[in-house]
């Protein structure tokens, strides 16, 4: 035990805490300061004595055995594995290691990508989609309208006709809210890190959908919650075993994305919706929706959100302009139940004072010139297009056994290998033939070896769409062959007359 009270985890680094935890193990291991057959410490010890809590412990021993660095006795405990293969062990954990990098930065939009790769991985629009010459154009104007005020510190709250103008705004999604409801905060991911910061403690269970956003995952692993996962269905969460785990586990707070959901572009059926408001009344419980992308809803008339709906005060609602207008705004806001404006506002205080005032004030004349009307239509015009090139083009070419349920809008598919099928083995594959996309298991809060595979189109031209596609199908083609699958063309009749 003396060994792992050197163990020091970092709570301010980006790095998950399990991820730091499973390194430190594995250079004791690979460093033999703990040998092969020697026991790990029980999970709750090592929970206690490194202040985290047990799923912490529980997903760094699981990647440990993942990776074969240790192996498990039932009802005997975790055990360090024969390191008879080291060298090749190592190897293979530093491309591992590499392709996860590749995978958390994509998924942000930060990673350098080739010249010629074909990009489904980021979730970032291409730059030539943003407004930058009206936005320019406000930027100017608030410059000379308010000269060295645009500079100057914003009230935490955020600054007031914006947030005024934010309710006019809302009645177009069938929001009804009031100005003191608005706080205005630096982007959808700072919305989560409040929301966190404000209500919930160490050892507080949190329920997310299975799979997830990868960045509230992050948030609410760093304050210590629990993370329940729920399966998504394709008309929204698993009902029967979110009211089971409500029961039995009385979460704090639900993280839902209703609309066109990260990662997988489903969507919450009208009946599924207005059960979680009815479900979380009875209970007690704060639902935290992100409303990621209602925006692009190409295909249906229930892109409602949660909050339109919202009759109890139950909904923390959260909407950035990151994806529809400019990622580099950081700006968004929350809707925030009266009863939690304090909480919510001393976490915004404490995390960065006040979101800049130069691009609020910029963003809210930008509003009220009316100009983001033209810009959505735009955007929606654009997406679209991507859209119906991407579904056609994975209608023609994904092979027999792959599968994906056609979303009604957003930007993101999520495509089923066959059964048995790892997407992450398929990507250290595909990344070399210039194809980007993001291994499902990323996803989760315990990282799984997923079939599932997102695609985005967030980043990709209609003309690359197609090429893509047909590549990557064919790539999976030849890795189903590999593992000595029959794979069967997919028949396409054409009318004789």
């Amino acid at each position: 035990m003396d060994k792992f009270k050197k163990i020091t985890l970092n709570r301010d680094l980006d790095e998950h805490l399990y991820t730091q935890l499973y390194n430190s193990i594995k250079d004791l291991i690979i460093n033999k300061d703990i040998k092969a057959h020697d026991k790990l410490p029980p999970i709750r010890k090592l929970a206690d004595l490194l202040k985290v809590n047990n799923i912490t412990i529980v997903k760094a021993y699981s990647l440990l055995e993942t990776r074969n660095y240790v192996y498990k006795k039932v009802g005997s405990g975790t055990f360090v594995a024969p390191m008879e293969n080291k060298n090749h062990l190592m190897e293979l954990d530093r491309l591992d290691d590499e392709i996860n990098e590749d995978i958390r930065l994509m998924d942000r939009g930060q990673i350098e990508l080739r010249e010629n790769m074909i990009n489904f991985a980021s979730a970032t629009p291409t730059p030539e989609l943003f407004p930058v010459d009206d936005f320019k154009k406000v930027l100017n104007e608030v410059l000379d309208r308010d000269k060295g005020m645009a500079f100057g510190y914003q009230e935490s709250k955020g600054y007031f006709p914006l947030r005024e103008y934010i309710v006019e705004y809302l009645k177009i999604y069938g929001i009804g809210t009031r100005t003191e409801n608005i706080q205005i905060i630096s982007g959808a991911q700072q919305g989560i890190d409040i929301i966190a910061k404000a209500l919930l403690r160490h050892g507080d269970t949190v329920i997310v959908e299975s799979p997830t956003y990868t960045g509230a995952m992050a948030t609410f692993e760093s304050r210590g919650a629990k993370m329940l996962q729920v399966p998504m269905l394709k008309d929204g969460i698993d009902l029967e075993i979110l009211e089971k785990f409500i029961d039995k586990y009385h979460p704090k707070l639900i993280y839902a994305m209703p609309n066109f959901q990260n990662p997988t572009g489903y969507s919450y059926s009208m009946k599924t919706k207005k059960a979680l408001l009815e479900l979380a009344n009875r209970k007690g419980i704060i639902i935290i929706e992100d409303d990621y992308l209602t925006d692009l809803d190409f295909y249906t008339d229930e892109s409602v959100t949660l909050k339109s709906m919202d009759r109890y005060e139950n909904v923390i609602y959260i909407k950035s302009f990151s994806k529809i207008f400019m990622p580099g705004l950081r700006l968004g806001f929350l809707i925030v139940p009266i009863s939690l404006n304090n909480e919510i506002l001393i976490a915004k205080q404490t995390s960065d004072i006040s979101t800049s005032s130069l691009i609020q004030r910029s963003f809210d004349l930008y509003l009220r010139k009316g100009i983001w009307r033209k810009h959505i239509a735009y955007m929606n015009k654009i997406y679209k297009e991507r859209f119906d090139v991407m579904v056609e083009s994975l209608e023609e070419y994904l092979p027999e056994g792959t599968t994906f349920i056609k979303p009604k809008g957003g930007t993101n598919f999520w495509i089923g290998l066959m059964d048995g099928f790892s997407s992450k083995e398929l990507y250290s594959h595909i990344v070399k033939k210039d194809i980007a996309f993001v291994p499902g298991g990323v996803f989760y809060p315990i990282e799984v070896d997923s079939n599932y595979l997102r695609l985005s189109i967030a980043d990709v031209y209609p003309d690359d769409i197609k090429i893509g596609i047909k590549r990557l199908s064919q790539a999976i083609a030849d890795f189903y062959q590999k593992k000595n699958v029959k794979v069967q063309k997919k028949s396409r009749y054409r009318p004789i007359l």
